[in-house]
């Protein structure tokens, strides 16, 4: 592409790219700092069927940590994000669905009393590590990892104070873990006690247990 071509690109469509942005950002600070400071991410996947050990498993759990006083909040879509959802509606909690305009047209869910559309993953990233005080992960997939990920490196660089991310399925992370131990560790491209920024676990108390010992 010629330069004049690529001038052309940025003053036809750049400009409006950041006008799009800034006004996810604003839309997003303002409508979430109302959200109770004391709020819980729940991550999974979105393919899950509703009856799923997992999904089972995540509305227990919301429905627990919003009787807790927690508010909830997750993706907005389906499946295991549904289910966290629906546990904080049915405990009473606030329950919050931070959507994603994808080709897939995830729509947001019902169980939803504050509900925010984002069209860049990044931006919706910067609320989930802002208003949350825990990671909580259920089984998921790129999306999930991505939500992991960046948690996990939030953390490792200083760049927020630490909080609890907590892994829900040994069996599930195991491998990945080992992964991480034998290969990052074993090539000095992580530390070990980066290691430490993660717990696993099985069972909603298990997870009420850490959340507890975390006094968040």
């Amino acid at each position: 592409m010629s330069t004049t071509k690529l001038n052309n690109h940025f003053i036809e469509e750049d400009p409006w790219r950041i006008f799009r942005i800034m006004s996810e950002f604003v839309d997003g600070f303002e409508t979430l700092s109302k959200v109770h400071s004391r709020a819980i991410c729940i991550f999974g996947s979105a393919v899950l069927p509703p009856k799923h050990k997992y999904c089972k498993l995540a509305e227990q759990t919301a429905y627990k940590l919003a009787k807790m006083g927690y508010t909830i909040i997750t993706g907005g879509g389906p499946a295991v994000m549904e289910s966290a959802n629906k546990g904080a509606c049915r405990a009473g909690g606030q329950s919050v669905g931070l959507n994603i305009i994808i080709p897939s047209e995830q729509r947001p869910n019902p169980y939803l009393t504050l509900s925010l559309e984002f069209k860049y993953f990044f931006v919706r990233k910067v609320m989930f590590a802002k208003y949350a005080k825990a990671f909580i992960v259920f089984p998921g997939g790129f999306g999930t990892l991505d939500e992991l990920t960046e948690g996990m490196t939030l953390i490792q660089t200083e760049r927020v104070n630490p909080f609890p991310i907590i892994l829900v399925g040994k069996n599930y992370w195991d491998g990945l873990l080992k992964w991480m131990q034998n290969t990052l560790v074993k090539e000095k491209t992580i530390n070990s006690k980066d290691l430490n920024i993660i717990k696993t676990v099985d069972t909603v108390d298990e997870i009420i247990s850490v959340i507890k010992k975390c006094k968040i």
